[in-house]
């Protein structure tokens, strides 16, 4: 096993020096455009302990406000109330952020240290459907900087001869009450699920 950063340095080049220097400190031009174009992100936070958890976050374009070079702010959306990323970040306020604009193949990263706010001016600017977030997680920007196209097209996410049909695996609701429900799952039950968790999705996201 590798115990060192100095270790694992070993085996690798040396870094190039725009993989270093691409890092700036604040927003400028082509990651405000970026974020403005960002229908998607997944956010990093960690406990107190340091018990790291993803989470995603999801609106249409430009939900992901700049209020300025240095902050950015994400409106909380209704969920399942387990509110892991914002229980993680009153006690750890550490946060990465991965953008994502479908069909670009190259990302933004972002990280920085992140607050809780429920400023209802502010989080007025993130109204849909005539509804504001009853909170929003404000993060003070440490470094942002695009990150290259290798991933995603290694893993070739966006082309279509690539996308996998969903009927290959049980919806969400019989999976999660399969994984739970110790004497089988209730068939009846199951569609009841199935039909709950389709009736949220049309009335539930705001």
């Amino acid at each position: 096993m590798i115990g060192s950063e100095g270790e694992l340095r070993a085996k690798f080049g040396e870094v190039h020096p725009l993989a270093i220097t691409k890092s700036r400190p604040a927003l400028d031009k082509y990651s405000r455009q970026f974020i403005a174009m960002s229908p998607f992100l997944v956010i990093s936070t960690a406990d107190a302990d340091g018990k790291a958890d993803l989470s995603p976050r999801g609106d249409p374009p430009g939900f992901v406000h700049a209020v300025d070079d240095r902050t950015i702010l994400i409106p909380d959306r209704p969920g399942n109330n387990r509110l892991d990323t914002m229980a993680n970040i009153t006690a750890n306020p550490n946060i990465g952020c991965l953008f994502f604009i479908p069909g670009f193949e190259d990302t933004l990263r972002l990280n920085g240290k992140a607050r809780i706010t429920d400023d209802a001016a502010l989080l007025a600017q993130c109204t849909v459907n005539g509804k504001a977030p009853k909170v929003g997680i404000l993060i003070e920007i440490e470094e942002v900087f695009m990150h290259c196209a290798k991933a995603l097209k290694r893993s070739k996410l966006w082309e279509p001869d690539y996308r996998q049909d969903r009927s290959q695996l049980p919806s969400i609701a019989r999976i999660i009450l399969d994984q739970t429900c110790q004497s089988g799952v209730d068939e009846t039950e199951a569609a009841q699920a199935d039909k709950d968790v389709e009736g949220d999705y049309k009335t539930g996201l705001y």
